[in-house]
């Protein structure tokens, strides 16, 4: 719990306190309590997760946590929430390229893609950095989806860095896009930034970058079609089995099977509809 990044905009450091890893033993100890219990997945969570054990080991600890987690026995699939991307490293990489137990899935924040807007938010990375590894993610996971938040109208934002983040965006292109408009919280530095946008502008831009976010996940449903995907089914609502896949894509399968509720099955994925797709069992 708790971080150690200070960004400018952000109240959690006061409010949670520095960063605190969990001792590996205990993770461990917990993940082997779920699998018995059923579990399927296993969700690692943090405000970065890529910080993971700093404070407990004397080195970069995620990858060795990862590889031991991908031993418990039950556990099908371990997912990544939240990497900041200047801790995203080429050992980080290898195990996700490596590990079969952990999706190509990432959910990589990154505020935003104007170097000048990055260094007022005293986030640690700039735009050739975001660039860099994307690229490397992509051609050593070609299948990876990147999930990402995006905040509009931070102080001192110009028309012209929201324009350089909107073109940053077509060109990457994201599975799934956040778009917030900047809230000022009380205690932080960005708060007391003079330079404050106004609410209209930040709302105009942030519905801007939402409409592309919107095309954005479309395209990237749309990519779906067709696909045969193994997917962890959670529910069974109003008649659908609803779950998701590897890559985090929300899934509704017509069926009255509450049995198939925690397992993972075949689906060939057939439409796209808003947020999620259709799709059939494989028998």
């Amino acid at each position: 719990v708790g971080c150690d990044n200070f960004c400018t905009y952000c109240i959690i450091p006061k409010l949670r306190g520095r960063y605190r890893s969990r001792r590996k033993e205990d993770i461990l100890r917990e993940a082997e309590d779920l699998a018995d219990q059923g579990v399927k997945e296993l969700m690692l969570v943090a405000q970065d997760i890529t910080k993971y054990g700093r404070d407990l080991y004397p080195d970069y600890f995620l990858p060795e946590l990862l590889r031991d987690l991908c031993k418990v026995e039950g556990i099908e699939w371990i997912r990544l929430l939240y990497c900041y991307p200047e801790d995203v490293t080429d050992e980080l990489i290898r195990v996700i390229k490596e590990e079969k137990k952990i999706v190509h899935y990432l959910d990589i924040p990154i505020q935003h893609c104007s170097d000048h807007v990055l260094r007022e938010m005293a986030r640690r990375h700039d735009k050739k950095l975001l660039i860099d590894l994307l690229k490397k993610l992509r051609q050593e996971i070609p299948d990876i989806a990147i999930r990402t938040t995006l905040i509009t109208g931070f102080p001192g934002e110009t028309e012209e860095d929201f324009e350089a983040s909107m073109a940053f965006v077509r060109s990457v292109g994201f599975a799934k896009l956040h778009v917030f408009p900047y809230s000022r919280r009380r205690g932080t530095v960005a708060d007391k930034n003079p330079d404050q946008v106004s609410p209209s502008q930040k709302e105009i831009r942030a519905k801007r970058m939402g409409g592309l976010a919107e095309n954005l996940r479309k395209d990237f449903l749309n990519s779906q079609l067709g696909r045969a995907e193994e997917v962890l089914f959670e529910r069974l609502r109003h008649g659908y089995l609803e779950g998701y896949t590897k890559n985090y894509t929300p899934v509704r399968v017509y069926s009255g099977n509450s049995a198939l509720c925690g397992e993972i099955h075949k689906v060939k994925l057939t439409e796209a509809c808003g947020d999620y797709c259709v799709g059939e069992l494989f028998e």
